[in-house]
């Protein structure tokens, strides 16, 4: 686990909401959901982490620089505790993975004449489908 991973789950603030959903008595009486926030800039992010990390937590990002995870999953908070938390883990690996460079890519010559050649093939096929002249 990184320095960054660490760093969010200390900062992290749980709150314990009542869930929805089925559960009888259990749901009324006990306030099993978590709710995570954690301040993204608190965290100190290089600017492309931050901006993979903003773009993969959608919704869940809010306007004030805080991601609000909710899990509801289990009926108990501790389970729910511990899948909130396994949540933001993976959601802050995702986002310290720098995705591969693409190399740019050279065409050979003859690679050049049969794409000129299938494009030339496949604009024919679309110029037969127009109106039909009598």
């Amino acid at each position: 686990m990184s320095d960054v991973v660490e760093r969010a789950l200390t900062l992290a603030q749980e709150k314990f909401i009542a869930a929805s959903g089925p559960g009888g008595q259990n749901v009324n009486k006990v306030a099993t959901a978590v709710q995570l926030r954690v301040d993204v800039f608190a965290l100190g992010l290089t600017p492309a982490v931050f901006g993979r990390l903003k773009e993969l937590a959608g919704s869940k990002f809010t306007q004030g620089g805080e991601i609000v995870l909710t899990a509801r999953e289990y009926r108990t908070q501790e389970a729910n505790r511990d899948a909130a938390r396994a949540r933001l883990t993976a959601l802050l690996e995702a986002a310290l993975v720098e995705p591969a460079k693409r190399g740019k890519v050279r065409v050979n010559r003859v690679g050049k004449v049969q794409r000129l050649k299938a494009k030339k093939v496949r604009g024919e096929i679309k110029a037969g489908r127009g109106k039909v002249d009598w």
